[in-house]
């Protein structure tokens, strides 16, 4: 029996892999660019405004000027030189490669990432542009662009980000071992690959140098950046050691600390993380923290007036909570149990479910009284598909607790062992720690973005001994209450019953 394609575990191999990836661009973006294109009248500065609300067209654009201009002496530092390396009309033919969709339907993962360079460009902007002014393109740029090493991934694989900041930011595992483990490299060095591989501009290639070839530099500047109070001190360490006072005044650090800040403030605004990019960006600017900490909040709720959406994460919201509050909490010990009104609910449910004859007139009502039995007995997230005549596609028919992405989610069995195994005859799969390395390959991508965590049940259900519907159910991915898996056991033999006997209605 064939299994699904493995991840790629080589730089090489990801490169590769990702190399041709055609970033998804929001067909709103799409248009106003294609029009601005085609207006004699817009001047290459109205267009690169433009281009800033997809930055993804910005990658895609950027990527051809430098691999076309490739025998010039430098990459293009701004979306404006690489319009006028490829003249509107090269322009106009790579964008309309590009796919246009509607924006909620590109992957969450990555318009969360790219929400994140957004954020990170608006912080380069208000804290350096104006003081950096010949720069300010460079600067913006850059800052924008820095993650795009990581859109290409999560545009094919989105279920890696949620993995990620749930294990790294939410449960502080070391993020080089979960980088291992889920890509087989560690990912700022499968970003540098990438950055030089399509020759990005400089300031962006220089960064992930720096953070994998030389972070003794950064670790002497976040050491003096920690004495923050007494800036005479600061200066004079700096003027003792002037290797490190030359490279603190680059202005190409601008694009690290940007991202540093935007990154930090994605986990908690609280953190010893952010703190040590915020100290580190008052050391650069000279000044004092909690001036600094003003207008890095300023930046991020102008970000957050710019750039928020309803269905993603922006930290300009966290501003209002208390300090010591976070979005990302550690994994608990074990989901909390149902309550006794919650029990009572359930029973209600799976009463309705097999009673005789069946009370329900179509599948729709019988499978929405089965998701409302599941999430009363303790599931937190559910996914109840339904299965062709051939076993060749499940179709979502109820959901609770997942995002929109879940409606009308189809999966092809074919490439997934597991959901082939599932559907041969009726069984249930848990995974938890123990084995879900061993399986989580098997999963089709779009499940495992919908269920990240480290449990998850899967339950396929038979009518007349042909399996006909698939369970996926966990509790918020926590370690499961016994009682809540006994009620999924038995609430799975009463889906089971209701599916009998309504296939025996009007006999």
């Amino acid at each position: 029996m064939s299994t699904a394609k493995p991840l790629p575990r080589s730089l090489d191999g990801w490169i590769k892999h990702l190399d041709g990836v055609r970033l998804p661009v929001p067909a709103a973006a799409h248009e106003k660019v294609r029009r601005a294109l085609g207006d004699g009248r817009r001047s290459l500065r109205d267009i690169a405004d433009l281009t800033q609300e997809s930055p993804a067209l910005a990658l895609s654009l950027l990527r051809e000027a430098n691999a076309a201009g490739s025998m010039l002496s430098s990459p293009a530092e701004s979306l404006e030189v690489a319009l006028s390396r490829l003249g509107l009309k090269r322009a106009e033919v790579l964008l309309n490669r590009l796919p246009a969709i509607p924006e909620e339907e590109i992957p969450h993962a990555l318009r969360q990432l790219q929400l994140i360079s957004q954020h990170a460009a608006q912080q380069a902007n208000g804290l350096f542009a104006a003081r950096l002014a010949r720069l300010w393109q460079e600067i913006h740029w850059c800052s924008l662009l820095f993650l795009s090493p990581l859109w290409p991934l999560l545009a094919t694989h989105p279920e890696l980000f949620a993995t990620w900041e749930r294990r790294v930011l939410g449960e502080g595992e070391p993020a080089t071992r979960v980088e291992r483990e889920l890509l087989g490299v560690p990912l700022l060095r499968l970003c540098q690959a990438l950055a030089e591989h399509w020759k990005l501009p400089g300031w962006i290639v220089e960064g992930y140098r720096l953070l994998n070839d030389d972070r003794r530099l950064l670790v002497k500047a976040l050491h003096i950046a920690r004495d923050n109070e007494h800036p005479l001190h600061q200066q004079q360490q700096l003027d003792a050691n002037p290797a490190l006072g030359r490279w603190l005044t680059q202005p190409g650090n601008t694009v690290l600390l940007a991202n540093g800040l935007a990154i930090s403030a994605h986990a908690g605004w609280s953190g010893g993380h952010s703190l040590r990019w915020q100290r580190l960006t008052g050391l650069f600017m000279k000044m004092p923290l909690d001036e600094l900490q003003q207008h890095v909040h300023q930046q991020a709720a102008q970000s957050g007036r710019l750039h928020a959406r309803d269905d993603l994460w922006h930290p300009a919201e966290a501003l209002l909570w208390p300090w010591n509050q976070h979005r990302l909490h550690r994994e608990p010990v074990t989901a909390p149990a149902p309550t006794a009104g919650a029990l009572d609910d359930w029973r209600r449910h799976c009463g309705e479910l097999i009673r005789e004859p069946s009370p329900f007139t179509n599948v729709v009502q019988l499978s929405a009284c089965a998701r409302d039995a599941l999430e009363s007995g303790g599931m937190r997230r559910i996914l109840v598909l339904l299965a062709d005549r051939k076993h060749s596609r499940l179709l979502s028919q109820q959901q609770a607790g997942l995002p929109k992405e879940a409606n009308g989610l189809q999966l092809d069995p074919n490439q997934s062992q597991v959901l082939r195994r599932l559907l041969t005859q009726p069984g249930q799969l848990r995974l938890g720690p123990d084995n879900m390395a061993q399986f989580s390959a098997l999963l089709p991508g779009q499940l495992k973005s919908l269920f990240p965590g480290h449990h998850l049940l899967l339950r396929s259900i038979a009518v007349n001994g042909r399996v006909a519907m698939l369970v996926v159910a966990d509790q918020d991915g926590a370690p499961f209450a016994e009682i809540s898996l006994r009620a999924f056991a038995k609430t799975a033999q009463c889906i089971e019953r209701a599916l009998a006997t309504f296939a025996r209605r009007g006999r």
